[in-house]
């Protein structure tokens, strides 16, 4: 008899913590659009393999390969990639990424605060914006482009970070 009130008790505090569980789940639902996206690129050199015709030259960093976009969301998590040839430029390459995705800001409702996308201040925002409004006309009411801040070299160094001759010299390879 004991023993089939303890089960009783331990099933019914079962199904509470069930249905705080599912109701904390229905509260808590993430968003379906994301409000800020941060999208870089990076020139990196190409397997021997690869054909030709997706090898590119950076000049800005002298390598010969490939340049691989990516956008990620505030856990950094991917949310678009593109690649191209090393020889695309930035804006180029962002253009391309963001108009192959467009799909997902003509179905983001303009009643929603608008994504930010965070660039770095190799990225031309009038060419970019110039470009997505003949894609797209609407999609500056969905989105807007800001520049990350550029840090000084004092708030670098007061950061924690030190300069690379420190480091050449402190590193016995």
């Amino acid at each position: 008899m004991a023993l089939q009130a303890v089960v009783r008790s331990r099933s019914a505090r079962a199904d509470d913590d069930n249905i705080t569980w599912e109701s904390a789940l229905q509260r808590q639902k993430k968003p379906k659009w994301t409000t800020l996206i941060i999208i870089d690129s990076q020139a990196v050199k190409n397997t021997c393999n690869a054909g030709v015709e997706s090898k590119g030259f950076c000049h800005y960093k002298c390598t010969n390969g490939i340049k691989r976009h990516l956008a990620v969301d505030t856990l950094g998590l991917p949310f678009f990639t593109h690649c191209t040839k090393a020889s695309v430029s930035d804006d180029s390459g962002l253009i391309e990424m963001l108009s192959k995705n467009m799909h997902y800001f003509r179905a983001k409702a303009v009643n929603i605060p608008k994504i930010t996308i965070l660039l770095d201040h190799g990225y031309h925002l009038d060419m970019i914006t110039a470009a997505l409004q003949t894609l797209y006309p609407q999609i500056m009411t969905k989105i807007r482009f800001q520049l990350a801040p550029k840090l000084t070299k004092a708030a670098k160094l007061a950061g924690g970070s030190f300069p690379r001759r420190a480091l050449r010299k402190s590193c016995p390879w």
